[in-house]
């Protein structure tokens, strides 16, 4: 069995207003949702928003290079699948189920 993973919620300064991003124009009731969690919101947000290069941004996330890594290519993944197969986006926190 996996182990559960561990939050990173302590090296995370951003919170979003907005939990869902769908296609305009289809309800969201017949939309497949994908779920992306605060952890790798806030990876995104530091390479893109911010700029930071992979060390920094690990530094402020508090977090190893290397998982930094995996974080970011999960949201890519993920924001990819949204975006190629017209699926909403809700954003989560693994502490509680929700932001």
């Amino acid at each position: 069995m996996a182990r559960p993973r561990r939050c990173l919620c302590s090296g995370i300064t951003f919170k979003p207003n907005i939990l869902y991003f769908k296609p305009q124009g289809v309800p969201l009731r017949n939309l497949k949702i994908v779920e992306i969690s605060i952890e790798e919101l806030e990876s995104y947000r530091l390479r893109h928003i911010n700029n930071l290069d992979q060390i920094d941004a690990a530094k402020k996330m508090r977090t190893s290079q290397s998982t930094y890594q995996r974080i970011l290519r999960a949201t890519y993944e993920k924001i990819g699948d949204a975006l190629i197969h017209g699926k909403a986006i809700k954003i989560i926190n693994h502490e509680d189920g929700k932001i």
